[in-house]
């Protein structure tokens, strides 16, 4: 799986890098279909008890997932952009066994 991670207004951490690629890694075994994913990280400057902003975009056949959070930490942020992604992710699997 191709794993591209961009930062929009944040600095870079190899930290958050690895902790993101390994939580994907783990989903990419679970899903073989998925393709690529797209991680953007961003500051809401705005919001003041939260602000930690993690999107994730899976690429697989058919129409792409789509998952963001809003938390107080970006690892907090990622656990649970993947875990709304692992409840998209069934239903697609579901329709992959009717066919």
């Amino acid at each position: 799986m191709n794993v591209m991670i961009r930062y929009v207004g944040v600095d870079r951490s190899e930290t958050l890098n690895e902790f993101t690629e390994e939580k994907l890694n783990k989903l990419s075994d679970r899903y073989e279909f998925i393709v690529g994913a797209t991680v953007r990280f961003k500051q809401d400057d705005n919001d003041h008890t939260k602000g930690k902003i993690c999107d994730i975009e899976l690429s697989l056949p058919g129409p792409r997932i789509f998952a963001t959070s809003n938390e107080t930490q970006y690892e907090v942020a990622v656990r649970e952009t993947i875990s709304d992604l692992v409840r998209q992710l069934k239903k697609r699997k579901e329709v992959y066994k009717t066919h």
